[in-house]
């Protein structure tokens, strides 16, 4: 399945040691999702890659081309299913998961023993390089968001989603529409919306986004954005922050 976001399964340079990598759809609800990795080059050489996409032989080559990869990343409950792959091609990395992760994994009869759990702030392996926090404020939803100091740019998973009507069959282009998550005005999903019962603490969250002044900011689904970050961030969150 085409997902407009080709080539797939290969690393693209966004700015200097960092690289997305768009993956093939994959079907939610019975949507067709695209999906996306995003890599960072750390300073002693190794790869700390989020969010990781379908592994191919030739996406393991050109991955190794760039380094080792040392840091697979589970950021959220959902995003965790490619994980396994990676790790059997790349022994040696160490596997982090959100919270709750774990517990959805074995739910759904997958057993990934992940190394480290991530916290509020960034382990040594790349504390000082990539920031990061657990978003707070949902019953549900425990997303890690991170931002490369080097590159100014903040990495999200589901928190905004930004679909492009036109890159989707015609029968499923109203639905990002009636969700709130339609390309240019992508945002968070209604449905998760609805499970941040704490504003206050979201409130808080998004403005030390905010303040961390992203100039761009990669999503998972949809278009990202490659400029203007911190406005994106302002309009996106705006049902919490007015």
């Amino acid at each position: 399945m085409t997902t407009g976001y080709e080539p797939l399964d290969r690393p693209k340079p966004v700015a200097p040691d960092i690289w997305i990598v768009d993956g093939p759809a994959i079907r939610f609800y019975g949507m067709p999702f695209s999906t996306r990795a995003t890599l960072v080059r750390l300073a002693d050489g190794s790869l700390w890659v989020h969010s990781p996409t379908r592994m191919t032989d030739e996406l393991a080559d050109r991955v190794a081309a760039l380094g080792a990869p040392a840091h697979l990343v589970a950021p959220n409950w959902i995003h965790y299913a490619y994980i396994a792959d990676w790790k059997a091609r790349f022994p040696e990395a160490r596997t982090w998961a959100a919270p709750n992760v774990a517990r959805r994994a074995a739910r759904h009869g997958l057993d990934l023993a992940f190394d480290h759990d991530l916290a509020q702030v960034a382990p040594p392996a790349w504390a000082g390089q990539i920031d990061q926090m657990i978003v707070r404020g949902s019953t549900v939803h425990r997303e890690a968001v991170f931002f490369h100091r080097k590159s100014r740019t903040l990495v999200l998973t589901d928190l905004i989603e930004n679909f492009e009507p036109r890159k989707l069959p015609r029968w499923f282009r109203w639905i990002p529409k009636l969700v709130g998550v339609a390309d240019p005005d992508g945002r968070m999903p209604r449905d998760m919306r609805a499970t941040f019962r704490d504003r206050d603490a979201l409130r808080e969250d998004v403005g030390r986004m905010i303040a961390w002044a992203p100039e761009r900011v990669i999503l998972a689904h949809g278009r990202w954005y490659d400029r203007d970050g911190t406005a994106e961030l302002r309009r996106a969150f705006r049902f919490v922050l007015d």
